[in-house]
């Protein structure tokens, strides 16, 4: 079954290479146009070059093309290849497993069907990446989306917000199922289970790709940028215009805010010892 390329059986008993092709430019299609009516909608590019514009203006010193360089690296390596963000450790390694998975999944798709890689390593691939989604998916679905800290949300609660997901765990769960029965003597033009299937794969694929406007699709292209434009603002001294991280023990500070010591003390506690005492369940 790993070694086997399902698209391949599927095109010698029911549907050409060409349709299957067809069916990805125009998913392809659906995402951009998603996105882009995503960022109409949301006003999210307007938003962010307009804040990029503010916070220039309160720019302490400039950034120059060097250390953007060196800032776009890091933010390659840490927000985007590896969720350095996410503190949690579950949720960082569901986040990895559900995110490589699907980038496994849907290159070696395209690979596939459009003939450019039809080895058995591909193949192998594409179960491998399937699994990986289904695995941090569900994980985050069953075992962290569901914990009380987190977010409180009972697993059969669905909202709005679970359409990406949902998809994502229906399309991976019912893509593996349909290459696991063809595997075994099913086909697909025998109008059987396989072909139920087949047909909720292809349903579960369609609703991903059609409804980025609706779901948390189009965030994973606006979140690299959003990371870029952080450090930026944190190198630059705008800081996003939030205010400073002061250190409230410094008589500097005292002398700045004289009130921290009549309400807080000299040496004020970090947050107090209860922060350091919780577990870190949130995330």
């Amino acid at each position: 079954m790993f070694a086997t390329n399902p698209f391949a059986e599927l095109s010698v008993s029911f549907i050409t290479p060409e349709v299957m092709q067809w069916y990805l430019i125009v998913m392809a299609v659906l995402v951009a146009g998603g996105t882009i009516l995503d960022m109409i909608h949301k006003k999210s590019a307007k938003y962010f070059f307009a804040d990029s514009e503010k916070a220039k203006k309160s720019a302490k010193r400039t950034v120059g093309t060097g250390e953007k360089a060196g800032l776009a690296v890091a933010t390659l390596a840490n927000e985007v290849l590896t969720s350095g963000e996410f503190q949690n450790t579950k949720r960082r390694l569901s986040h990895l497993l559900t995110m490589y998975g699907f980038i496994l999944f849907v290159a070696t798709t395209i690979l596939m069907i459009f003939g450019i890689s039809t080895s058995a390593l591909t193949a192998q691939l594409w179960h491998i990446g399937a699994i990986m989604l289904a695995v941090g998916g569900y994980w985050f679905w069953f075992f962290i989306r569901v914990d009380v800290n987190s977010e409180g949300v009972k697993w059969y609660q669905l909202r709005r917000a679970d359409l990406f997901i949902v998809s994502l765990l229906t399309t991976a769960t019912f893509g593996l199922i349909w290459s696991y029965m063809q595997f075994n003597g099913g086909n697909v033009a025998d109008m059987g289970l396989t072909t139920l299937f087949f047909a909720l794969f292809i349903l579960a694929n369609t609703t991903l790709f059609s409804t980025v406007l609706w779901s948390k699709f189009a965030h994973m292209f606006f979140k690299p940028a959003a990371a870029l434009q952080k450090r930026i603002a944190k190198a630059d001294g705008s800081n996003l215009n939030l205010p400073a991280d002061f250190d409230l023990s410094d008589p500097a500070v005292h002398a700045r805010f004289p009130d921290i010591p009549t309400y807080m003390g000299k040496n004020p506690p970090n947050m107090g010892p209860g922060i350091r005492r919780e577990p870190a369940n949130h995330y």
